[in-house]
């Protein structure tokens, strides 16, 4: 089997493969006592992610380059490295809704790839004199691994506000690791805000107050809200850093390439917008002590602005970025 027939299988697999996965965790969640649907999800998680891996192991064998120079390698990195942050957080967390929201983001990507770009997108070509440096495999392998850890995140964060249903909670843990003064204090505010509005109600000339009935969780729920909160908060502590990195990768390959560390293209100008997203989320867990809904609600922002900056700006504009996608 020569490489293009490889690469053909391969696609298709990795995105069969994961469409299991996506079934085995929600029947997983549907069906709780078959306890083994979780454990078969992982194991498919785990081939799709080898399947990915030799996919663009291929691609680097037939075109002699690192295989991220396109949108359709891009997609297929990206997908990879979802699917080994999943990995990564599923095993911290054991919970099979990590695979739940993950699993089909990691799909999607692939089904993009496999099923929507063109054949004349999907092969190898020679690379653009701009991307013949060693700063290809530097800047954009951290680039593409920090958006990965970045959207598990902010996944887990989304499904933090699923599972809490968008109301303040008390969480037991601390995942900025504070003393156990601060603990109390976000404990009594978190409790606090989840008081409900109290109304006013007029009875034969007499106010009488009532507060309507809060939404009360159960210790099943409030235990993986928990976990949620402290994995999103881990990834997006990992990414952080690799898009920190990435975009200095990127300044010191913009001078060398076009003279200039900066242009204010839009691929920078969103990179930088991601940058602040996420600068502020951790800011706001590290020094204010925030927890639960607040900066769930900012890393949930944050899954978009990662899109935008990634794929969105290719499609909507030109720029400096744009060789090898859709312009």
């Amino acid at each position: 089997m020569d490489l293009i027939a490889l690469q053909g299988w391969l696609d298709n697999a990795s995105f069969a493969v994961l469409f299991l996965a996506m079934l085995l965790y929600w029947c997983g969640l549907a069906f709780p006592q078959v306890a083994l649907l979780p454990s078969l999800g992982t194991g498919a998680m785990a081939v799709g992610s080898l399947t990915i891996a030799a996919l663009l192991a291929a691609r680097w064998l037939e075109g002699g380059y690192f295989p991220m120079s396109n949108l359709y390698e891009s997609l297929f990195a990206l997908a990879w490295g979802i699917t080994a942050m999943h990995l990564v957080a599923e095993r911290m967390s054991r919970s099979p809704l990590v695979g739940a929201v993950t699993a089909p983001v990691a799909m999607a990507i692939t089904a993009f790839a496999t099923l929507s770009l063109p054949s004349t997108m999907q092969g190898s070509e020679p690379l653009v004199p701009a991307l013949k440096s060693n700063w290809l495999m530097m800047h954009v392998s951290v680039m593409l691994l920090s958006y990965a850890a970045l959207l598990v995140g902010s996944l887990l964060a989304i499904a933090f506000l699923i599972v809490t249903q968008g109301q303040p909670v008390e969480l037991k843990g601390s995942s900025v690791g504070t003393g156990g003064f601060r603990n109390v204090k976000l404990h009594r505010a978190e409790s606090q805000a989840a008081s409900p509005p109290v109304t006013a109600m007029a009875t034969g000339g007499t106010a009488v107050l009532e507060k309507p009935p809060a939404i009360k969780l159960s210790p099943q729920r409030l235990t993986l809200a928990d976990t949620l909160d402290n994995i999103s908060y881990r990834m997006i502590g990992l990414g952080f850093p690799l898009i920190t990195i990435g975009i200095i990768a990127g300044a010191v390959w913009a001078n060398e390439a076009w003279g200039s560390y900066w242009s204010w293209d839009p691929k920078e100008t969103w990179a930088l917008i991601t940058w602040l997203v996420f600068a502020a989320y951790l800011h706001a867990r590290i020094t204010k002590g925030w927890q639960g809904r607040r900066p769930a609600i900012l890393a949930a922002t944050g899954f978009v602005v990662v899109w935008v900056c990634y794929l969105g700006v290719n499609i909507l504009g030109k720029g400096l970025h744009s060789y090898g996608w859709f312009f």
